[in-house]
């Protein structure tokens, strides 16, 4: 089938990538002509493990334009993936769904669209009645990305589910054929009820993880280990093992995003979700409990030679976007310490950011004469580092957001280490 799909951030490559992977011819359309640039000399925009194999082993079925007329004028079906950041008032902003919207109208009078970036529940429907004001008709159908970052590929080629929202039989049918080759359950539902399943599904696993952290701070006051009362509950089927890890708060592109956006939503619809709210309010406060634990040694950092390793909101993504990272090194670099950064991928980005901070080139180098270490994510890299390593920080002092070594071992060859939780 002739898809075309706009924009080639995380969800629209990647899709791109695995529909191609199934034989499908993709047209990709962007307006940032380097991206378009680099997916044409055969370089990937993002850093997402496996994507640059699957984009180089299906590009005789991959386009890359930055003009509308290519993208659309062969399409059969008509992908949205554009971003839909959230405003301060923690709605979307759907600005750049509309301007698709517009530049298809401008060459398709009908046609299949299917939207995967995540909108607010209704937006689909507002679309259909938009683009009957441009005299135009467009079957709009809702499928939302469930794509974890770092693990994206392996995603969209084998999902958990694949969730289609649906007006017409015909769009039923073009869903079915697209996604045939997928063998996984398929939930077929109308338009608001995608919408809402894609909301749904990542503020249950934000809520998730901001009880966690909830109960790891208790565990701390009251003498218990986080990880082990994790794993208690963890054989529990109705719970499940997964998004149990404690740590200094969610960040990337969905969790924060989606959380206020339904949280705004509700509140327009008279509405209200505490739990929800209580999850905004709990991860933005765990953000900084590495640096609040830190205060008990120094009230101010100034001066202080910092060493910060993970600057990503996860291991295996460059993505930045709320990463706890960053609003600690804001804080440090404020009160005047001196502040050293190391991350596989990240690095340069938050040096942008933060022109002060040292880049290093690794661990080590990162934690030569530091007075603190702050962890804020759990790279490999990271993670294999022995004890001794610490060895040649001035002050061996760890705070680290995300338990990457067992405490009493650190414990035990002199490290003054603090993770999350671990009461005991």
């Amino acid at each position: 089938m002739k898809i075309s799909i706009i924009g080639t951030g995380y969800v629209g490559i990647v899709a791109a990538a695995t529909f191609a992977e199934y034989g499908h011819d993709v047209v990709c359309l962007d307006v940032v002509k380097e991206k378009i640039d680099m997916l044409n000399s055969g370089k990937c925009t993002i850093y997402e493990p496996g994507l640059p194999e699957l984009l180089t082993n299906n590009k005789e079925r991959l386009t890359y334009t930055l003009d509308n007329e290519t993208a659309f004028k062969d399409a059969e079906v008509i992908f949205i993936a554009v971003g839909t950041p959230e405003r301060e008032d923690g709605s979307a902003n759907l600005k750049y769904v509309y301007d698709s919207v517009n530049n298809i109208a401008k060459f398709k009078k009908s046609a299949f669209i299917v939207m995967k970036s995540t909108v607010p529940i209704g937006t689909n429907d507002k679309i259909v009645e938009y683009s009957k004001s441009l005299g135009v008709d467009f079957d709009l159908i809702s499928n939302p990305e469930f794509l974890a970052q770092g693990t994206a590929v392996d995603d969209m080629l084998r999902p958990s589910r694949i969730v289609i929202g649906t007006e017409t039989e015909a769009a039923k049918k073009i869903m079915e054929d697209i996604y045939a080759p997928w063998d996984c359950p398929k939930v077929f539902t109308n338009r608001c009820s995608a919408e809402m399943i894609k909301y749904t599904a990542n503020d249950f696993l934000a809520l998730k993880i901001s009880y966690v952290n909830e109960i790891a701070n208790l565990c701390e006051k009251v003498g218990a280990n986080v990880l082990k009362v994790m794993e208690g509950i963890s054989y529990d089927d109705r719970i499940g093992s997964k998004f149990l890890n404690p740590g200094c708060g969610y960040g990337g592109s969905c969790f924060p995003k989606d959380t206020k956006a339904l949280h705004w939503l509700a509140g327009f619809n008279d509405c209200e979700l505490k739990t929800v709210k209580a999850a905004i309010d709990v991860n933005e406060n765990q953000k900084l409990t590495l640096t609040k634990k830190a205060r008990g040694y120094f009230p101010s950092f100034l001066g202080l030679n910092v060493a910060v390793l993970g600057l990503t909101f996860k291991p295996n993504t460059d993505d930045l976007r709320e990463a706890p990272s960053l609003v600690n090194i804001r804080l440090l670099t404020d009160e005047g310490a001196n502040v050293k950064v190391y991350d596989p991928v990240g690095s340069e980005k938050t040096k942008e950011k933060f022109p002060t901070v040292v880049v290093c080139e690794s661990p080590t180098e990162t934690l030569k004469n530091a007075d603190v270490c702050f962890i804020f994510t759990d790279w490999n890299e990271i993670k294999t580092l022995k004890p001794s390593d610490f060895d040649i920080m001035k002050n061996k002092l760890v705070f680290d957001g995300r338990n990457c070594f067992p405490l009493l071992e650190m414990k035990e060859y002199g490290i003054d280490y603090h993770g999350i939780g671990l009461g005991a």
